[in-house]
């Protein structure tokens, strides 16, 4: 349960041009006094996108504010973690190799410290410079942005800081599974095919993922859990194929365990009658 007065929300900043909403014309650095601490990005999760679907990581952290500066007033300063890769400064003045919040909020713990949850904003369109390389697929900074604003809106202060705490992106993977034939009878073979593909960001499709070792899962009619049955390594075009001796009615799927680039992928089971 949530506790504490909210103090401030972020809008959503999207579109080409939503890091430059964020990061809007900066005074000289200078120490601010703000501390933005304990940030969790996707609950230490690896962050998987694909080529055209919009992700939005969960974000958290904490914010102290200095002296003459209260939580009842967010308007006086700003604070936010982003991810970045190469020069923190280039990254955030540019918006190229930078990720930014896509919306959060934070709730008053007292008048000196405040909450946030909200998420990061990742689009893979090529209109977005988010992730537009495979080399993206990699281990990102985590950096934060500070600001304090004047009584009459202008800005007094800001500073940009690395922190630590890192995120990993990866290119997601899809797994298709067909068994074969459909019936069957008891003692048969049974021919399990299917393909693994992942997406590759500078074109923004799905290309065959060759040479990974995949799991062939069974479960039985009736029971709760799949169990490996055996492994197979992709074809050149991503191709999958293991044959099984037909005993009992259940389903078939492919499993892909991912990698440090490559997201886990599972296929659709398909179902096997078995007479």
């Amino acid at each position: 349960m949530k506790t504490g007065r909210r103090t401030v929300a972020v809008a959503a900043f999207v579109g080409a041009l939503g890091f430059s909403v964020l990061n809007a014309p900066a005074a000289q650095a200078a120490d601010t006094g703000v501390t933005v601490s304990d940030i969790v990005i996707n609950n230490g999760k690896p962050i998987v996108v694909g080529t055209s679907k919009e992700v939005e990581p969960p974000i958290r952290f904490n914010i102290a504010l200095p002296s003459g500066y209260s939580t009842a007033d967010p308007s006086r300063y700003t604070a936010y973690p982003f991810l970045y890769r190469g020069s923190i400064n280039t990254a955030a003045d540019t918006g190229e190799n930078f990720i930014q919040p896509g919306s959060y909020t934070c709730y008053e713990i007292d008048s000196k410290h405040a909450r946030c949850e909200g998420n990061l904003y990742i689009d893979p369109h090529p209109s977005q410079e988010h992730v537009d390389s495979n080399s993206d697929a990699t281990t990102w900074k985590v950096g934060v942005s500070l600001r304090l604003w004047k009584a009459d809106g202008g800005l007094k202060a800001e500073e940009r800081e690395t922190r630590s705490t890192t995120a990993q992106l990866k290119r997601a993977a899809k797994a298709t599974a067909d068994a074969s034939p459909e019936p069957v009878t008891k003692g048969r073979t049974i021919t399990v095919t299917g393909k693994v593909t992942r997406a590759n960001w500078s074109t923004k499709k799905y290309d065959a993922y060759s040479g990974r070792t995949v799991s062939l899962q069974f479960r039985a009619k009736g029971a709760d859990t799949f169990k490996t049955v055996k492994k197979a390594t992709t074809s050149s075009t991503g191709g999958l194929k293991a044959t099984v001796t037909a005993s009992v009615d259940g389903s078939y799927r492919w499993v892909y365990y991912g990698n440090s680039t490559t997201g886990a992928a599972t296929s659709a089971a398909d179902y096997v009658d078995v007479r």
